[in-house]
Formats: C-alpha cells, structure tokens, sequence
C-alpha cells in the first residue's frame, strides 16, 4: 500500500468508530430515526463508496509517480516528498480535531494535543512506519505504475511468515499454496520486466521492503494502539508527527536540502498546488478505506482493492502506452489470483471459526487478526 494506508487493524478499528462501535461521524449508516435505510439507499452509498475509494487510491498512485518521476518536474527528493506529505497529514488531523472541539461533540474525532510521554512510546512503530511509506514511494519511484503491484505484492507472504515468527500462528495448506501462487506471479513478472529492459533491481528492492515493513506495521499497530486508547486519529498523528522529525536527519543525509535550494520549480504555486493534493489524497485514502469496510466487509474491500489494482495496472499500461507480452499480463494475474485466492480461504476460515460454538473466545480473536 502507498504512503497514507493504514494497517488493516487500524482501518478496521476506523472504520467501527474506534473499537466501540459507533457509527461513521460523517457518513451516518442509519436515517435520524434510528431506522436501517432501505436496500435502494444502502447500494447506492456502497457504490459511492467503492467508486470513491477506487478513484482516490488510483489518483494517489499516479500523482505521486509524477512527483517522485516526472522528467517535466525533475525533482530527486523522494524524502523530502514523503515528510511533506507526512506533515500535511498530521495538520490535517490537527485541524479535524479542532474543528470536532468548535462544533457538536464527534467520537470518531478525539481531542488531539502531543504527548511526549505517548510520542516516545509510538516511537518504535513510527520507525517501521517511517520505512513502510519511504519504501512505498522509492518503490513508486524506481519502477512504473503497471508494474507497482506487482513490486509490492509480497505483503501477504510476509504476514503468513511473520506470524508464524512472532505469533506462532500456523497457516492452512490452501492459504500456503495461494501464497506460493502470489510468490510464483512476483518472480515471472521481475524475469518479464528483465526481458522487457525496464527492470529496476532498486525497485524490486524496495518493493520487498514495502511488503515487509506493512506487515511489520500491522503487527506494532497492534501493539501500540492501546497507548492512544485504540484511537486511529491518535495514532495516525503521533506516527506523522514523529515520521517529520525523524525525517530531517535522512534528508540531511541524503543531500536533499542541497537538491530544493536548486530546484528550479521550487517557487511555482502549481508545484505545490500538486504536492498539497498528493498529500490530501494520501490522507484521504485511510478515510475512504475504513468507510468502504463499514459499509461492505473486510473480505469485500480486499476484493475490491484486488480489482483496483487489476484496473489500475490497464489504466497505467493505457496512459503511458506501453506494451507488454503475454508472460508480463499472466505474471500480473497470478499476483491478482493469489491475493484474491488468500482473502478468499482466509474469509471461509474466519467464518468458521465465529460460527463454531467449542472454538475459545481468544482463539477467535487471533483468527480475526
């Protein structure tokens, strides 16, 4: 996922209104009677909804390509392109937050102020965090929309790994073997990008560290949320807050300062105009991913997500007029196949095991996870 998503714990905590179950502040699931709406209603706000996220998760994709890769923009900052978004995120919860104390009172939307005791407690997951969203965009960066899928599609397989690891939580053969399929996609389709003179081994090596670092974040996530009393606002602040000061040390490292005081584009309002709206629709994705699970399912929305990166592959592949052999399109489909496959067994064991009586409580709330 891309520089503002949200681990799935916390988009699902979210999107239930902070772990206790209340409902959307902006996008009420009930009329003012308290009575469910009808069928008509609730498909058309589940359309909005799926359209919504699809065109704000696609839109992100493609502006951040053109801010960390466009030869018209030039612009060799992928760091400082990241803080500005992470500190245009933490203003955006700041100025929600006061704008929630002004108006009627909103439980999605707490009182945020900073703590340096909690700040120094989130620290740990903002260091993950941190490499989660560089690593996403230098993957953004170094390989081409069709192919950025593809270059991340390795997330699942590390949180199969990662929970055996650290959690001790086996997985079934039939989630194994769609993992072996996801695996299997990732390899063709790096031999096709070799083959095809567009393979970028940085990317890939990005792409790797993404999908570890999101599986690395869902389980600190975890870890961390009750520090801000399971808060995802909270949470999304503090991590932004600590991701813009750890940030300045990198960008002085890296040379980056020396790159802005160069930059020719530094000075244009539409520079900015197009770095303001990467970063508001990089907040916006965490937002429009948590409402699109309230409103259909968690196995739903990864179905979604699983067709969105199938569109968004044919829309970059369209827009950039590239061609690519058939190898390339059947490594893209096992990559898409797998991932739906996974959610898919997952989904099926999940309500297995809610629906048995003898399974312990706990039990359940791991299989949850």
């Amino acid at each position: 996922m891309s520089r503002a998503q949200l681990t799935r714990t916390g988009i699902l905590r979210m999107a239930l209104g902070g772990g206790g179950g209340a409902a959307d502040p902006l996008l009420p699931a009930e009329d003012g009677e308290g009575r469910r709406a009808p069928f008509l209603l609730r498909a058309l706000r589940i359309a909005v909804v799926v359209c919504l996220y699809w065109f704000t998760s696609i839109a992100m994709v493609f502006l951040n390509k053109y801010l960390l890769d466009s030869p018209s923009l030039r612009l060799d900052a992928p760091i400082f392109v990241t803080f500005f978004q992470c500190a245009l995120t933490a203003a955006l919860c700041l100025g929600l937050s006061l704008g929630a104390a002004c108006g009627p009172p909103c439980p999605g939307l707490p009182a945020l102020r900073l703590d340096p005791k909690v700040s120094r407690s989130v620290l740990p997951l903002s260091a993950v965090f941190i490499g989660m969203v560089t690593s996403n965009n230098l993957c953004l960066k170094y390989v081409g929309v069709a192919f950025y899928n593809v270059g991340r599609s390795l997330t699942t397989v590390f949180n199969v790994l990662l929970s055996y690891l650290l959690l001790k939580q086996t997985t079934s053969l039939y989630a194994l073997l769609a993992c072996g399929v996801i695996i299997g996609g990732f390899w063709l389709g790096v031999d096709q990008e070799g083959a095809e003179g567009t393979l970028s081994w940085t990317g890939i090596f990005f792409g790797i560290l993404a999908s570890l670092c999101v599986s690395l974040n869902a389980i600190y996530t975890k870890k961390v949320l009750p520090v801000v009393d399971g808060s995802i606002w909270r949470l999304t602040f503090y991590n932004n807050v600590n991701a813009c000061v750890l940030f300045f040390p990198l960008m002085m490292l890296l040379g980056e300062f020396r790159t802005l005081y160069h930059f020719d584009k530094l000075g244009n309002p539409s520079f900015w105009g197009m770095m303001t709206l990467g970063g508001v629709f990089g907040f916006a994705i965490g937002y429009v991913t948590g409402l699109q699970i309230k409103f259909t399912s968690p196995l739903t929305h990864n179905v979604s997500g699983t067709a969105k990166a199938c569109a968004q592959t044919v829309l970059a592949v369209i827009y950039f007029e590239e061609t690519k052999s058939f190898l390339w399109w059947t490594s893209n489909l096992m990559v898409l196949g797998g991932s739906f496959a996974y959610t898919w067994v997952k989904g099926l064991e999940m309500r297995k095991v809610q629906e048995d009586p003898n399974v312990k409580s706990s039990e359940r709330n791991e299989t949850g996870v």
